[in-house]
């Protein structure tokens, strides 16, 4: 049903985040403002909740500082949005539904199109532009860990305290590198 899984529906259900309550995430361990952090990190935007792993823009930035983060944080999440999108555009089976596929599966398939896509843009820079191309387009688990580890990185992930130290030092960390806004740039 169109609509059905939003957002918020689409986290709630995602592999992701049940990798990372299971501990089987892709290892990540960095340091910012003196923290240093072990889960990776997304750029969302104002809709997703303030989550240890997800990182949104500050809808009315007040200061110096968030203004720069605010329009780093929000230049990064559209270069993804469009990296998508030309996915989609160019690959059908990216754009259709995919819920009877399985997880593993998905996978495969966004990397193989990533792959192809490169390989194409590659190919495409001996060509002349006046010729152009047609671009018309049951898993089995392994034991899991305690319930009790489970429930444990369950609320790490959803920490809203993590969350908000997090952006605050990427906060920090952006101005430490870049500084002062340019004027024209407001």
């Amino acid at each position: 049903m169109p609509g059905s899984h939003n957002d918020i529906n689409v986290l709630d259900r995602s592999p992701l985040f049940a990798e990372l309550t299971q501990g089987r995430e892709p290892p990540a361990n960095y340091t910012i403002n003196g923290h240093r952090y072990t889960m990776g990190y997304y750029l969302t935007d104002g809709i997703y909740p303030p989550w240890a792993t997800l990182v949104e823009a500050i809808r009315e930035p007040r200061t110096t500082k968030k203004k720069r983060f605010t329009m780093m944080q929000e230049a990064y999440r559209k270069d993804v949005e469009r990296a998508f999108g030309v996915l989609q555009a160019r690959f059908a089976i990216v754009r259709g539904p995919a819920r009877s596929w399985f997880q593993e599966d998905l996978g495969f398939i966004m990397k193989a199109c990533i792959i192809l896509h490169n390989m194409i843009i590659e190919d495409e820079r001996d060509v002349d532009p006046e010729e152009g191309y047609d671009t018309t387009p049951n898993v089995s688990r392994t034991a899991t860990p305690l319930f009790t580890e489970f429930i444990a990185r369950h609320h790490i992930i959803r920490s809203s305290a993590a969350h908000h130290t997090l952006r605050n030092d990427i906060i920090e960390h952006l101005w430490e590198l870049y500084g002062e806004l340019d004027p024209e740039s407001n």
